[in-house]
């Protein structure tokens, strides 16, 4: 591959293959990557996206999203905020929990809440749960994170990150078609010393990061 997806270096190469794709790792910001022409058609992507069943009502999923919800509506100021949740998915449900604790949310997804106004002003924090390994052009998504979210504010992520790249062979995450960007946690430090963020951990899953002032 020519440059890598998210930091545009040239300095990636060939980790491991199985029957459906080639993966690919940067040196440079560790990001983990399929090859693009396997990429799916929007056709085919949305086809998988309309098989998950995300329901607000549901009491496990609200715990799930919870991972995210609970740490970071600590570091953030009491309500009025406003908020957005990209890539809302089918279910919208994290906006809905964050509304229901007195903040002013707005929800984008590309197939099942495609608002461009939304992408129009700024937020005091943006969310992305579980949507971020779905990426096909992390450089030009994340690029649009960081203008979506005013200085001083919050960018909250939930996916999973790469913890073995020796294992990454036999890992499931990547079996689903629709992933096919995968950070880990030296990808995260990458981008916040590069773009001058602030970064937490929040156990296996969830990352924290606050645009400066």
């Amino acid at each position: 591959m020519d440059r890598c997806p998210l930091c545009k270096s040239k300095d990636n190469r060939w980790l491991v293959a199985d029957t459906k794709r080639d993966y690919f790792r940067c040196l440079h910001c560790a990001l983990i990557y399929a090859d693009p022409t396997t990429h799916l058609t929007s056709f085919q992507e949305k086809s998988v996206y309309d098989q998950h069943r995300n329901n607000p009502d549901d009491a496990s999923y609200r715990q799930f999203l919870g991972r995210l919800a609970t740490p970071l509506v600590t570091r953030l100021p009491s309500p009025p905020l406003l908020g957005l949740d990209f890539g809302s998915g089918p279910g919208p449900t994290l906006s809905v929990m964050l509304a229901e604790m007195g903040y002013t949310m707005t929800i984008y997804d590309p197939y099942f809440a495609a608002q461009p106004a939304a992408l129009d002003g700024q937020y005091d924090f943006v969310t992305c749960t579980e949507a971020i390994e779905h990426f096909y052009q992390p450089a030009k998504e994340w690029g649009l994170l960081l203008r979506l979210v005013k200085p001083g504010g919050w960018i909250g992520i939930m996916t999973k990150l790469v913890t073995d790249t020796d294992a990454f062979g036999h890992w499931y995450y990547k079996n689903d078609p629709t992933h096919v960007s995968f950070f880990s946690h030296d990808t995260f430090c990458f981008l916040a010393q590069r773009d001058g963020l602030e970064v937490e951990f929040v156990g296996n899953d969830v990352i924290l990061l606050r645009k400066p002032q």
